[in-house]
């Protein structure tokens, strides 16, 4: 389609027409992205083969003490004079050799297994004692702390190494290498943003690195239950928990569980997202509507409705909408109103049928999540620039033709990447489905999982509910693998990444 035919067609063909172009490429766009992956990884490979290269030629052009810090971390920094380095080199390979020998060994070594010593009991005497064996879990922990130790120990190692070359060829400049002192000013000026991240980036490998690969790796393991350390061990069973997801034949319930949760996730994501997003919007234009009165008042109210801590709202919700509560006895007077004998309304709002209850969760979504939509959306109207409203007036634009041609698509340029957030957020919102209904109405025929339960809070049930750790963490994979996917083809698809500068 041509552009002069693209804009003429009304709002609603551009709609369609933008969606179907959309899903056309969204295989090609899934293709490349996967491609691009493909790509990184080789890259990757490259990158290695190329280190090995530089790491053969730096030793063969490298004097004694370089090819000595192949073995021995800082002595050719300690050979050319620089000192405080050569030492904090060295003393990093001391460390770490004692911590390999002493802690680190015992539990690696181990790594392949998970343990093999299981936890009985033996009789001292007429009295019986528990004897531990090993402790899968913790051999699992420390294994990944100390492959993460190494990793760094080994950037350290290839750090010497080219710290000893390069000052080698410094010297050979007749040069002299930098002194603490200058170092110290250089990590306080040029390089300040260096010194001021470093501690936060120690934190995040500590607090979230660590335990990342930790639970990715627990995916990989039949932790649960039947296995639970130190009382038992576990061990690695492959792709056999995301198999069990996907195999209809022998783990029909949770393949179903899984694929029917699925669903519901990705319609509870887009009607939850798209709701806020457009129904603020448009409350949002009407606020900022030139002649209403009291803006401030109104902006105040929902603002007021965000300083309420969601649970709250969440909770008071699900008191109000039991048999009991609020709306029954609401619809109650107003029956008794009409017919003074009218019997007490007792609806079951979470107990009824499962769509019902699902359309009940986005109703009330609509109360926690519209005013955050509102405030950033009176921001962004704001700062639309009046000089493009006051043209479209002169050509003869009406209310509409001004919001679909001017409104819409800036608020969409500005906001994609909060939109995704949402998105993202919303598939994994544990905090409406949980508190609202539990995930209920309950059935059978899901494991361990109600209607309207979701994938984030089925994994919250099967860790807490069953300990079935590793099915949750390969479900937990699986959720992170769709929200990268969507999330990057989305944004690259967009106008917010392809033209980041400008809007037009």
């Amino acid at each position: 389609m041509k552009y002069i035919d693209y804009v003429q067609l009304n709002p609603f063909q551009k709609f369609a027409y933008n969606a179907k172009n959309f899903f056309k490429a969204l295989p090609g766009k899934v293709a490349g992205f996967f491609k691009a992956i493909g790509n990184a990884i080789v890259k990757f490979f490259v990158g290695i083969v190329k280190g090995f290269a530089n790491y053969g030629k730096t030793f063969v052009n490298g004097d004694i003490m370089t090819k000595l810090s192949y073995l021995i971390f800082g002595l050719g920094d300690i050979s050319k004079g620089k000192y405080y380095k050569g030492i904090l080199f060295f003393l990093s390979e001391v460390l770490y050799i004692l911590y390999m020998v002493f802690f680190g060994w015992g539990y690696i070594s181990k790594f392949g297994s998970l343990g093999t010593v299981e936890t009985h009991t033996e009789m001292d005497g007429i009295f019986p004692v528990t004897v531990y064996g090993d402790n899968s879990m913790l051999i699992l922990l420390y294994s990944v702390l100390t492959i993460v130790i190494t990793v760094v120990i080994f950037a350290i190692y290839i750090a010497n190494i080219k710290d000893a070359y390069k000052h080698q060829l410094l010297v050979a400049a007749g040069k002299k290498p930098t002194s603490l002192r200058t170092d110290i000013k250089e990590f306080l000026d040029g390089k300040y943003h260096i010194t001021l991240l470093s501690f936060p980036v120690l934190m995040i490998g500590i607090f979230q690195i660590l335990p990342l690969i930790f639970m990715i790796l627990i995916a990989f393991t039949n932790y649960d239950l039947q296995h639970m350390p130190p009382g038992t061990l576990f061990h690695w069973v492959g792709f056999q928990n995301f198999a069990s997801v996907f195999d209809v034949a022998n783990s029909a319930t949770r393949a179903t569980t899984f694929v029917e949760l699925a669903k519901w996730t990705l319609v509870w994501a887009v009607c939850a997202t798209f709701t806020n997003y457009i129904l603020g919007m448009i409350i949002a234009l009407m606020i900022n509507k030139k002649g209403i009165k009291f803006k401030a008042l109104w902006r105040t109210l929902f603002v007021i409705a965000i300083a309420v801590p969601q649970f709250v709202s969440l909770l008071l919700m699900n008191q109000m909408l039991q048999a009991d509560g609020a709306f029954n006895v609401l619809l109650t007077d107003i029956s008794r109103w009409f017919n003074p004998d009218a019997a007490v309304v007792e609806i079951q709002w979470f107990n009824t049928d499962p769509n019902i209850v699902k359309m009940i969760v986005i109703i009330v979504n609509l109360w926690v999540g519209i005013p955050y939509t509102i405030l950033s959306m009176s921001g962004i109207l704001m700062n639309i620039p009046e000089d493009l409203y006051e043209s479209a007036r002169i050509d003869g634009a009406g209310p509409v033709k001004t919001f679909t041609s001017i409104t819409l698509p800036y608020m969409l340029f500005v906001t994609t990447p909060q939109l995704i957030t949402q998105f993202v957020g919303n598939i994994n919102n544990f905090n409406v489905i949980y508190l609202l209904t539990g995930g209920g109405p309950t059935t059978e025929k899901f494991y361990q999982a109600g209607y309207t339960d979701i994938l984030v809070t089925w994994l919250f049930k099967l860790t807490m509910n069953s300990s079935d750790y590793n099915l949750a963490a390969a479900i937990g994979i699986i959720v992170f693998i769709i929200c990268a996917v969507l999330s990057l083809i989305v944004f690259n698809s967009s106008k917010s990444a392809k033209d980041e500068e400008a809007f037009s």
